[in-house]
């Protein structure tokens, strides 16, 4: 699988280790930033260029990393095609997939309680299989209003 990540400062650290993982399972990993965790940056940047990527088909996922996840997940979702999921659990890592068919993964730097449980989510998120049945529908209807509401 081609993954995109992204974070700001904030999420720096976390991205790194995500970057780790996603080598370490045999995924392509292509990184749009931030560089450093010192030069304080906008997470929009960074999360629209990884929704932009899996949007355009350029990879299969993403991974966007902020201090809480959800600016980066709220800047994602305004890429037409995306649907950012913010993880606080494996729980909720494997209803986004299996419910929802999220495509770009949100994790807080600064809310997931270690590094190593933000993998474990990482990992879940990775290896759940799109449901389909009943929340396809769902997600059909998501996709029909991108498709006649919002401009390319």
């Amino acid at each position: 699988m081609k993954v995109a990540v992204g974070s700001d400062h904030a999420g720096f650290a976390l991205k790194e280790a995500v970057k780790r993982e996603l080598e370490g399972l045999g995924h392509e990993v292509v990184d749009r930033g931030a560089d450093s965790a010192d030069v304080s940056v906008d997470y929009p940047d960074y999360a629209i260029a990884v929704g932009e990527d899996v949007a355009a088909g350029q990879v299969d996922r993403g991974v966007v990393v902020c201090a809480t996840g959800i600016g980066a997940s709220i800047a994602a979702n305004k890429v037409a095609g995306v649907r950012a999921s913010v993880v606080t659990s494996e729980q909720t890592a494997q209803l986004t997939r299996q419910d929802n068919d999220s495509n770009v993964l949100a994790l807080g730097a600064k809310t997931a309680p270690s590094i190593a449980e933000a993998l474990a989510w990482l990992r879940v998120w990775l290896e759940t299989p799109f449901a389909a049945g009943r929340h396809e529908r769902r997600v059909n209807k998501i996709r029909d209003y991108e498709a006649h509401h919002l401009k390319p």
